[in-house]
C-alpha cells in the first residue's frame, strides 16, 4: 500500500515538472560587457568582436517618461531617430544617441527635446541585393536632475530596395 502511494506521488510530480517546463537546461545569455552608460565613452578597443548585441535598458520613472523612436534602416543605410515626447518631456535635459556600425566605428549625435526633433545616423549599407551588416543604436536621456538613463538599445538591419 505504501509503495502505491509513493509511486502515484512520483508520477504526479514528474507530470507537473514536464508540464511546467522545469526539465530544460537553463542557458545563460552570451557574455556581453555593458558599456559605462555614458555616450561616447570607450568600452573596449573599438574593434568588432563578432556580432553586435544589445543589453537591457533602464526604466524611466513615470515623471520622466518620454519616447524616442529608432526607425528602420533604409536602403541608403540611414537610421532616423525621433524624439516623440511624453509626460516627462519638460524634465528631460538632453537626448544622446550612439550608433555602432558593424565595423566597430561609432557616431554620436544629440536629438532635440521638442516633439518631432530628429537626427539621421549613417549606418552601414549592403551591396545591391545583398543583405548588409547589422548596426546597433543606443539612446540615453539625461534629466534635469542630471540622471542618465539608457532607454533604447536596438539592432538595425539593412533593407534593400527590392
Amino acid at each position: 500500500m505504501q509503495f502505491r502511494i509513493w509511486a502515484i506521488l512520483i508520477i504526479i510530480l514528474c507530470g507537473a515538472m514536464i508540464t511546467a517546463g522545469c526539465t530544460g537546461i537553463k542557458t545563460s545569455p552570451s557574455s556581453t560587457t555593458p558599456g559605462s552608460g555614458i555616450p561616447g565613452s570607450p568600452s573596449g578597443s573599438g574593434a568588432p568582436s563578432g556580432t553586435l548585441t544589445t543589453v537591457p535598458t533602464d526604466a524611466l520613472p513615470p515623471e520622466n517618461f518620454v519616447t524616442v523612436d529608432v526607425g528602420e534602416k533604409d536602403y541608403l543605410g540611414i537610421i532616423p531617430v525621433t524624439f516623440q515626447g511624453g509626460m516627462g518631456m519638460n524634465s528631460i535635459k538632453k537626448v544622446d544617441v550612439k550608433l555602432t556600425r558593424a565595423d566597430g566605428s561609432t557616431q554620436t549625435a544629440t536629438v532635440g527635446t521638442k516633439k518631432g526633433d530628429e537626427v539621421e545616423l549613417q549606418g552601414t549599407r549592403g551591396s545591391g541585393s545583398e543583405r548588409g551588416p547589422v548596426d546597433r543604436v543606443e539612446v540615453w536621456v539625461t534629466t534635469n536632475q542630471v540622471q542618465t538613463y539608457k532607454i533604447a538599445d536596438v539592432l538595425r538591419d539593412y533593407r534593400s530596395r527590392g
